[in-house]
């Protein structure tokens, strides 16, 4: 029986998330599969993966295919490198011990990797932030520097109508006065 290990699609239109199963090839996409071992959430940033290493790690020593999607997240937890470095043991070009040493370093440097990104980005968030705060605070000033000219215009308009306004008293009392 040929097996594939391979994407199940589950959840609703534009929104799907996909159980990993390992199945035999002429069984439909979402029918009947032998064993689950993870599944692939895409709608979160970063997508979410988890996965059951030893099982996978399993079918793919015993001959399962995975499709080209599968492949890829195989490859990024490292399933296929666990492989490649078993064969190494297997064909006595290292022992066990090399091997898991050598699968620890790549994982370490994978998670020191993916640590510098996410804080690259977060430093990056932080940045464009700041220079939001700054635009919008330079903003403010901008208006609040309108507001107030046009308070001090407004309040000088009111000043030039009272003094007119008292001219105005003053002369009517002086014409009343002169009569």
């Amino acid at each position: 029986m040929a097996t594939k290990i391979r994407l199940q699609r589950h959840g609703r239109k534009g929104h799907a998330y996909y159980p990993i199963v390992v199945a035999d090839s002429r069984a439909p996409r979402d029918g009947r599969f032998i064993e689950r071992i993870g599944s692939y959430n895409p709608n979160t940033n970063p997508a979410t993966i988890s996965l059951d290493f030893d099982r996978a790690l399993y079918w793919m020593e015993v001959g399962a295919q995975p499709t080209d999607t599968v492949r890829s997240i195989l490859s990024k937890e490292g399933v296929l490198l666990m492989k490649h470095l078993r064969g190494g043991v297997k064909k006595g070009a290292f022992n066990e011990e090399e091997a898991q040493r050598r699968f620890n370093a790549w994982k370490e440097s994978r998670d020191k990797e993916a640590s510098a990104a996410q804080a690259k980005k977060a430093a990056q968030a932080a940045e464009e932030a700041k220079a939001r705060f700054e635009a919008e605070a330079e903003k403010n000033r901008i208006k609040g520097e309108a507001v107030a000219k046009k308070k001090a215009e407004k309040l000088a308009a009111e000043e030039e109508a009272a003094k007119a306004a008292l001219e105005a008293e003053v002369e009517n009392a002086e014409n009343q006065a002169a009569e």
